[in-house]
């Protein structure tokens, strides 16, 4: 029987003055940031109505005889081909004594006589008399002037999200379903940068995937302020991002129809020399987030394709590739032993204490999590992503695979990311912007999104499921908040899958006992995240800074920081005189500070689910891993909008209450995205690696600090990656229909 970990076993939180402090902290910075913001928020001023002698009126019409076909004043007259400029009635002044005109309320208009030339709008012109059978009461032709328009008051722009907006236009509805942009496409980094430079006021940064028509309207709402300021980066972005979308605005009188097409064609040969590393939950991998792809030393290869399919309101997106890794050593079986001991998983000849009076059977042979040797070369044909949608009021309501980024960093996501292969799920998700009356006033604009679905890999217990939970909201436009909370529960031989199970973890946020763990009634390993960006007062277009954290059966990381892992960052998007260079830079840390981080059986682990917060064998949050520290760095050049040269450093220490004798990683990359002729887009990186991870036994029954020998590598081990991919962009086919159809 497993202990497992309640929060009865925990030490005092002081979590009311903490979540006090936090919450004050937050109402700081929204309140720092809308008075430090630029721009005020203008006052709508009342419309003045333009003067009456402003506006030519329409004379009303006196009878005249034969007239022939002289037009109404209801209909435009006929003009002669020679009459560029039609003529517009026009009040005439007084006529002069020596030509009385008859009395009337106004003076008649005619047409005139063709000229070959067209008088000047302001410019006086000359309106000769009817013509009739009879003689004319006067044949001196009325000189009428044409007045200047005057001005009329016009609304100024109003920025978005303020609070004079009236709740209906702040919400951007749209009937048309549109697929999700991967994660891991080039979109995100420039849409990020633009973010950055100030615009994309309406972007949840934290909550990805956005659908390629979240992402228009984003770009919609901030083209004109965009092109007001001039800024070159920004403008190069936008018209690359909006040649992405295309075929999402057909243009002239009509809407978008149906769009359907090969949207991508790739293929990847990556070559690796030296022993790497493939442990996510345990010693550390050598290529993250990188949907748990397989990869040994030697020649690997991914060859595959996306499609987009989009009518009306339902959409298709279908990812899959083919993959390739040849053969690998693995593990020994004394080191799975000794990784299985760690993680409390009974395993033969491991030595570890729950191992005793066990048979074969209970024995957990074939572990995700560990990959122990030898392996055999891997050619599998796999659908990255494949998810039916259907957009109503603001949402898409799919089911399949779909990717999923929590959080607003660049190198790793608490919550969420693609560092494992996605689930099969179904979701609910807020791609538009909702205003809710009165909280929306205080909180801004909200988005959330929720998906369930099974998780793979899992042998104690089987087939668990999970579900994601989470909302963001922006309180002003330079700062966003995000709350998320994953729960994972059920597995075979624990607690059955079902409606009542489901609700009980998903309502469940009170302490629970030893017994209640083991039992049934389980409501699951709880894991919650907090998370939040803000554009710097007075650097609004240079600097944000933002943090993601993640706790483990805490209400909120600011509830319990003291107990919560962190992923805090800050990116510079351009520099004074080097517009084209930017700089990212990311701390994380999963090695608490309290005395529960200890061994790993913390942060994405729980007693129940001793295979942890993984699928496939890869954690789903950030590849930092169980107890940890690191980060990460980027210098970015900018060659074009879509186009980049990338330096990147990674670091990763684990201590040894962890893995015995402890691990580091240290990674140097460059990374080169170039377009080429035809749609190709060449992406090519070098990596290189140098890490350490001995492993040493520990005896049985021995402290940490007494230990045996090496049961992996000794000594600082390297390898060296080189990667070629080539992508292939061909055009969407669209249908567009006929606006008002």
């Amino acid at each position: 029987m497993r202990s497992g970990y309640t929060d009865s076993m925990s030490l005092p939180r002081f979590q009311g003055r903490v979540s006090l402090l936090a919450w004050l902290l937050i109402a700081f910075i929204a309140v720092t940031s809308a008075h430090a913001q630029t721009q005020s928020v203008p006052v709508v001023p009342v419309p003045v109505p333009a003067p009456a002698s402003s506006l030519p009126s329409m004379p009303a019409p006196i009878p005249v005889k034969n007239l022939g076909d002289q037009p109404q004043p209801s209909a435009p007259a006929p003009q002669s081909p020679s009459v560029t400029t039609p003529l517009v009635p026009v009040p005439a002044p007084p006529a002069p004594a020596s030509a009385p005109v008859p009395s009337s309320p106004s003076p008649t208009l005619t047409v005139p006589a063709p000229t070959s030339t067209a008088p000047a709008p302001d410019q006086p012109f000359a309106v000769p008399a009817a013509a009739s059978s009879e003689a004319p009461a006067a044949q001196l032709p009325v000189e009428v002037a044409l007045p200047a328009p005057a001005a009329v008051a016009s609304l100024p722009s109003i920025e978005a999200y303020d609070f004079l907006t009236p709740p209906k236009q702040k919400q951007f509805i749209d009937a048309l379903g549109s697929t999700y942009i991967p994660v891991d496409s080039p979109v995100y980094p420039m849409a990020l940068r633009l973010y950055s430079m100030g615009y994309l006021d309406s972007a949840f940064i934290s909550m990805r995937p956005w659908t390629r028509r979240s992402l228009l309207h984003m770009l919609e709402k901030s083209t004109p302020e965009i092109m007001a300021d001039g800024n070159d980066q920004a403008t190069e972005i936008l018209a690359k991002l909006n040649a992405e979308l295309a075929a999402e605005v057909p243009g002239g009188n009509f809407t978008r129809g149906r769009v359907y097409g090969l949207e991508t064609a790739y293929t990847r040969f990556l070559g690796i020399s030296g022993q790497s590393l493939r442990d996510s939950f345990h010693l550390g991998q050598t290529i993250v987030n990188d949907y748990g792809r397989p990869y040994e030393p030697g020649f690997n290869n991914i060859t595959g394709f996306s499609s987009v399919n989009e009518m009306g309101r339902f959409s298709l997106y279908v990812r899959g590739e083919y993959q390739h890794a040849p053969s690998g050593a693995g593990y020994s079986t004394a080191l799975t032993g000794e990784l299985s001991c760690i993680d409390e998983i009974p395993y033969p000849d491991s030595g570890c204490s729950n191992n005793n009076n066990l048979t074969l059977a209970d024995f957990n042979l074939n572990q995700a999590t560990i990959p122990t040797g030898p392996i055999a070369a891997q050619n599998p044909f796999r659908l990255q992503e494949a998810a039916l949608s259907f957009h109503v009021l603001g949402h898409e309501i799919s089911g399949g695979k779909s990717d999923a980024w929590l959080g607003p960093g660049m190198g790793g996501a608490m919550a969420w990311s693609n560092n494992a292969e996605n689930i099969y799920s179904f979701r609910i998700n807020r791609v538009e912007p909702l205003h809710i009356p009165l909280v929306s006033d205080l909180l801004g604009p909200i988005r959330y999104d929720f998906f369930v679905g099974s998780l793979k890999g899992h042998t104690d217990h089987n087939s668990p499921w999970v579900h994601s939970e989470m909302f963001s909201f922006r309180p002003t436009k330079n700062v966003e908040i995000g709350f998320q909370r994953s729960v994972i529960w059920g597995g075979e031989g624990h607690e059955p899958v079902n409606i009542h199970t489901f609700l009980r973890s998903f309502f469940s946020i009170s302490d629970t006992t030893v017994a209640e763990k083991n039992s049934a009634a389980d409501p699951g390993a709880r894991f919650s995240a907090f998370n939040f960006s803000w554009r710097l007062p007075y650097l609004r277009k240079y600097v944000t800074l933002y943090t993601d954290s993640e706790s483990h059966d805490d209400v909120t990381p600011p509830s319990a920081p003291r107990r919560a892992a962190y992923r805090p960052g800050v990116y510079i998007s351009q520099f004074p005189h080097m517009p084209k260079l930017d700089f990212r830079i990311e701390g994380v840390s999963t090695d608490t500070s309290t005395l529960r981080s200890l061994t790993g059986q913390f942060n994405y682990y729980e007693g129940q689910q001793p295979q942890g917060y993984t699928n496939k064998g890869f954690i789903m949050g950030d590849w930092i891993g169980r107890e940890a520290k690191g980060g990460q760095a980027w210098l970015t050049y900018h060659l074009s909008g879509n186009e980049w040269v990338q330096l990147e450093y990674l670091n990763k220490k684990t201590p040894k209450d962890f893995i015995p004798g402890g691990t580091t990683q240290n990674q140097f990359k460059v990374d080169v995205v170039k377009r080429l002729p035809h749609d190709i887009e060449l992406n090519a990186w070098l990596q290189y690696e140098r890490w350490k991870a001995p492993v040493p036994l520990v005896l049985p029954g021995a402290p940490l600090y007494i230990v045996g020998p090496p049961q992996y590598l000794p000594g600082p081990q390297n390898d060296t990656a080189i990667a070629v991919q080539l992508t292939w962009h061909p055009r969407l086919h669209t249908e567009p229909n006929l606006a008002g159809r």
